[in-house]
């Protein structure tokens, strides 16, 4: 069975804030996010809604990958997040 790695962004309700994360498991970490299960950035900013994410089927692309978008600018993170979902759609419902 092949396993999957995702990295993704949240935002908050108003899109203000962006959260980015890897996991290898999207549905789970997202729900955890949406219910404030870790206390944490994400629970303090209200960070739930998915707005972006990419799959990977080895987990150090993953890893590099999430590195690179953090360390990008927020105008780069914007027009990754505009270039993939221009609606800024919660995503959570489609996966």
């Amino acid at each position: 069975m092949e396993k999957y790695y995702f990295v993704y962004i949240l935002t908050n309700p108003g899109n203000t804030v962006l959260y980015t994360g890897v996991t290898n498991d999207l549905k789970r970490r997202v729900y955890e996010h949406r219910n404030k299960v870790v206390p944490g950035f994400t629970a303090k900013y209200n960070v739930k809604k998915l707005v972006y994410y990419e799959v990977y089927d080895d987990p150090q692309y993953a890893i590099t990958r999430e590195k690179q978008i953090k360390s990008g600018s927020r105008k780069k993170k914007l027009n990754l997040i505009s270039s993939f979902n221009p609606d800024w759609r919660d995503l959570w419902w489609e996966i």
